[in-house]
């Protein structure tokens, strides 16, 4: 996956980049190759070690910060080790997330709707807060959230995942408001299903997706100097026709 846009002399930091993070391992990866300095981060450590032997072995500078990214304190770590490694940060790509309960409303319980939000909305805030004022010593910088489509296009049985991803629009479209004359742009993809091993067992091969290399090209995109006056958007990616 080569991109056109060049991160050289950026650091950028990723979430979701775990042993299930297939997503999160494509972003780094093809920033990494784009010249950035990378730090993936997830809660397991042995995944992220696996991670990093990956992107060290393509010439990748990396490092790696483990923790429950949705705890402030794991957060700030992430950060740190960031500008300990490699000296600042450029850009936060908040991958981590995904569906943890699906099934009707009202069969559903309120511990379903605190699972979504712990998964989907609280590690954006808090990797947000503690990346905003890193990326303020850079002189500004660039944030892309993970929404959903279920945003824009609800389905049955998704009511506490779209609540949560609603969040995460709504925090992208705040965050860009008041940190835009810090020179902070923050915007949000949200896409259909994305073609990852997971989602083809899950829902089957004849099943309709985003191809994760256009996935990763509108990351990069957001996050390069091409899209430098492009902030507070929420932006669909749909699954190519049949």
């Amino acid at each position: 996956m080569s991109p056109a846009a060049s991160f050289a002399g950026k650091v950028a930091l990723v979430s979701g980049v775990g042993q299930a993070g297939q997503i999160g391992a494509a972003i780094a990866a093809a920033l990494g190759e784009a010249g950035a300095k990378v730090v993936v981060a997830a809660r397991r450590r042995d995944a992220l070690e696996a991670r990093v032997q990956e992107l060290e072995a393509r010439g990748i500078a990396a490092a790696l910060a483990a923790g429950n990214l949705g705890d402030p304190a794991a957060a700030r770590g992430a950060v740190a080790t960031a500008e300990q490694r490699f000296g600042g940060l450029d850009l936060l790509i908040n991958a981590a997330g995904g569906l943890t309960s699906y099934g009707p409303f009202l069969e559903s319980d309120v511990a379903a709707l605190d699972r979504e939000l712990a998964s989907n909305l609280r590690t954006v805030f808090a990797m947000s807060q503690a990346a905003i004022p890193a990326l303020r010593r850079r002189g500004g910088g660039a944030i892309v959230n993970f929404a959903s489509i279920a945003v824009r296009q609800p389905q049955p049985s998704l009511a506490a995942y779209a609540a949560a991803k609603g969040g995460v629009a709504a925090l992208t479209r705040a965050l860009a408001r008041e940190f835009g004359d810090d020179r902070i742009r923050v915007n949000a993809i949200a896409p259909e299903a994305v073609r990852t091993a997971a989602n083809e067992r899950d829902m089957g091969s004849g099943a309709r997706f985003v191809e994760l290399a256009d996935l990763v090209r509108t990351v990069l995109w957001l996050a390069s100097d091409a899209a430098a006056t492009v902030t507070g958007h929420v932006l669909p990616l749909l699954a190519a026709p049949d």
